[in-house]
């Protein structure tokens, strides 16, 4: 089951889910630079993940 917050527009979510991809907490396994890598991952997108994981306590990979 997909768990995105609002305001993620299809192809965002798509990109998401097929780099396995299913929630909120699925994103502290990649780094943000990875993710925006994504085809069909947006600036907008990636604002409303980060204040999504902000409000949760969740925080990208670290860069290696």
């Amino acid at each position: 089951m997909n768990e995105w917050p609002k305001g993620i527009a299809k192809p965002g979510i798509r990109a998401l889910n097929s780099a396995g991809l299913y929630s909120i907490a699925d994103l502290s396994k990649i780094e943000e630079k990875e993710l925006m890598t994504l085809h069909g991952m947006g600036k907008r997108t990636l604002e409303v993940l980060k204040k999504e994981m902000e409000e949760q306590g969740i925080q990208f990979k670290a860069n290696e």
